[in-house]
């Protein structure tokens, strides 16, 4: 008798859809059993509030989570930048893909890169759409830096309609997450490519969470092939971070854990941290490093190192900045 499909929870977006798509792609080599996606609208999806006034944490989730514990599916697939810090005693993680490209990126008017567009405005500031306090934080900061002028829009909506403000002249240039446009097949439409170096992305960003019932152990197994060690041990450590500093996926915080390599033999990981005020005037950047995790509570560990030394430099005080 052929096994029932597993059934996969994911959001109705394109975005989501798509990475859906790709990890049940790969539960089915994985498992020989069919898998059909079961689409699920969340608070996040329909709610026209900005994120930052919603609270981010958990709006595109927790419906998800819900459909999960009543059993209506197997498994779902969530951006894992999007998760709770917290985990649920009733779920489990049971898979973190290998992570795309985790930058931010630039989609401008005139294939302009952000020094060009900071400076092609005759006068007026370039005015760059984003929902992201994180993202506002940082580019005002580099515009500062740089002599540039730069007015960040806070818009919200899927690729298409952020994308479109550009086309459409209302916007000079959006932010998005290179992760998302590569899944879309959409990356040839990025005029510049963010460095790390000047905007930090968001903790776990361009990463997958795999999660199913903590009670469905076989299930959980069967998953834990897609995961990937390291792309689990540097978005823990970021998620760390992002809990110590005791704020939610809306707070202007920015995360990269990355691998050192030494002659391409892996010796340490490097945490970074950003927190900053959205118009800029004030950043908290700090690093540190570390041996490669070997376990969670390394990685949990490396995380909370790096939140200390920036709350010692005062990022509680502008954690508070929520205007947008």
């Amino acid at each position: 008798m052929t096994e029932k499909a597993l059934r996969l929870g994911t959001r109705r977006s394109r975005l989501a859809l798509a990475q859906s798509g790709q990890i049940a792609d790969a539960v089915r080599r994985v498992t020989g059993r069919d898998v059909e996606l079961v689409e699920i609208t969340t608070y996040g999806d329909t709610s026209r509030e900005h994120l930052a006034q919603i609270g981010g944490t958990g709006v595109f989730v927790t419906a998800l989570r819900d459909a999960l514990l009543r059993g209506d599916v197997d498994f779902a697939v969530h951006s894992l930048k999007d998760l709770p810090t917290t985990q649920s005693d009733d779920l489990t993680l049971a898979a973190v893909p290998p992570r795309e490209d985790p930058r931010d990126v630039l989609v401008a008017r005139d294939g302009l890169t952000l020094p060009e567009l900071g400076a092609a405005t005759s006068g007026r500031p370039a005015r760059i759409g984003t929902g992201s306090p994180r993202r506002m934080a940082q580019l005002n900061a580099y515009a500062r830096s740089h002599g540039l002028t730069v007015d960040t829009v806070a818009i919200r909506g899927n690729v298409d309609t952020r994308i479109g403000y550009v086309r459409s002249g209302e916007l000079d240039a959006v932010v998005l997450a290179a992760a998302g446009l590569h899944r879309l097949g959409r990356i040839g439409e990025v005029t510049d490519f963010l460095s790390v170096d000047t905007v930090l992305p968001a903790p776990g960003q361009g990463a997958l969470a795999v999660e199913c019932a903590a009670y469905n152990a076989e299930l959980a197994a069967v998953l834990a092939e897609l995961d990937d060690p390291f792309t689990r041990a540097a978005v823990t450590a970021e998620r760390s971070l992002l809990a110590a500093l005791e704020a939610g996926c809306s707070a202007p915080v920015g995360a990269l854990a990355d691998l050192l390599d030494d002659g391409h033999i892996v010796k340490e990981m490097r945490l970074r941290g950003v927190v900053g005020t959205t118009d800029g005037s004030t950043l908290v950047q700090l690093s540190t490093t570390g041996p490669v995790p070997e376990t969670s509570d390394q990685a949990l560990a490396l995380g909370r190192e790096l939140a200390t030394e920036m709350l010692a430099k005062g990022a509680a005080g502008l954690m508070g900045e929520r205007a947008l």
